[in-house]
């Protein structure tokens, strides 16, 4: 049975009704994360916020907004660029995406390195929880802080704790000029010196990613790949354009080809799965001097946030994607299989350290979900 509210109490209802009977729920917006994080396990009911679809309010003047879950992520930042505003996340799988999913996935992209994540976008929300109430946290001002906590916890949560009704974000205005520009190494010693002397000048990129040779991320170069998305007003691009000429062998994109070269970046992963139906992905979050050390010797393709330390590595089978997690975990490093077929997912670990604060989790679904019922097992198989 599948409900698609298009109303906050419908909504409610729903999840309350499935709650009461102890039937289990499948929670999601378009179900473009499917083959994210942990299995879709059969449920009793699929709840779908897909229905809400409202622009709630939006004053381009006061730099917020407010839209409901079900709105399609493409729809969203397409409003905002007519006000050449942007909330500059550029999650994977944007084309399906809705706003509730990109938010419950914790989803970011390139732009991450200067804007930040969700947690740092988002300054409100209305959830929806099994016990029918509809919980306003945060509000509509960018300094309000009353109850962000409590939309900090649905964020990356998989909708295993309630249902994302409404986000509230923070925008923030278009630069004035964008350019990009891809600086190209014969061996990852010279780009992760080019990306140190990048980081300690006082150039600030929207984006400084890192792409090793069989990523083929290149835009038709070989070799090493360190991408640099330079924003703001024409002479200070212009200065980035002439420094990073000077790290090594440069090549400029501007206008279509520049918004271009993004979107194959963003999208990376869709388009990997797809050619690759049985292949995983695994993310890493790392040290910027940890990224140097591991990154170098693999032989798969590989695109790091190379001013922050996340890295995705790409295998075209599971199961090696399952073995170098293991080995990963065995060195301490933080990392999960973050895409992977469905069928394959109930016999992978795909979250071998949860960390210190998983009790903490587990208490919180305790608290929201106590009969376990609402997204079982989505949170990396994990809750």
């Amino acid at each position: 049975m599948v409900h698609t509210p298009e109303t906050h109490d419908d909504l409610a209802e729903a999840l309350n009704r499935a709650a009461r009977h102890l039937r289990t729920v499948c929670l999601e917006g378009n179900g473009s994360k499917r083959l994210m994080a942990g299995p879709v396990a059969c449920a009793d009911e699929t709840v779908s916020t897909a229905g809400l679809r409202r622009v709630l309010e939006y004053e381009p003047r006061d730099l917020t907004i407010s839209v409901e879950a079900g709105l399609p992520w493409r729809e969203f930042t397409a409003l905002l660029r007519r006000n050449r505003q942007m909330v500059p996340l550029d999650p994977p799988f944007a084309e399906q995406a809705t706003v509730g999913g990109v938010i419950a996935s914790n989803s970011s992209g390139p732009r991450r390195r200067l804007y930040g994540t969700a947690r740092d976008m988002v300054i409100g929300m209305s959830f929806v929880t099994l016990a029918r109430k509809v919980v306003q946290s945060g509000g509509m001002v960018v300094k309000n802080v009353a109850g962000l906590d409590m939309a900090k916890l649905m964020i990356g949560s998989f909708g295993t704790l309630a249902a994302i009704a409404v986000v509230n974000f923070k925008v923030q205005p278009m630069p004035e000029v964008e350019r990009t520009v891809l600086v190209s190494f014969a061996a990852s010693q010279a780009a992760f010196e080019a990306r140190a002397r990048l980081l300690a000048s006082v150039l600030q990129p929207a984006a400084i990613d890192l792409f090793n040779p069989p990523s083929a991320l290149g835009g038709g170069r070989p070799g090493w790949i360190l991408a640099v998305r330079a924003a703001g007003n024409q002479a200070a691009v212009d200065r980035y354009e002439r420094e990073l000429r000077s790290l090594g062998d440069a090549n400029v994109l501007d206008g279509a080809p520049h918004e271009e070269y993004w979107r194959q970046v963003e999208e990376f992963t869709p388009r990997f799965l797809a050619v690759q139906p049985e292949g995983a992905v695994v993310r890493v979050s790392s040290t910027l001097k940890d990224l140097e050390t591991f990154m170098p010797p693999l032989t798969v393709p590989a695109v790091a946030r190379a001013g922050s330390g996340v890295c995705y590595v790409y295998f075209d089978e599971a199961g090696a994607a399952a073995r170098y997690l293991a080995d990963a975990a065995g060195q301490g490093m933080k990392a999960v299989i973050e895409f992977a077929p469905e069928a394959r997912k109930s016999e992978l670990e795909l979250w071998p350290a949860p960390g210190a604060d998983f009790e903490t989790m587990r208490r919180l679904k305790a608290l929201f979900d106590p009969s376990n019922v609402l997204n079982r097992g989505r949170l990396y198989h994990r809750l």
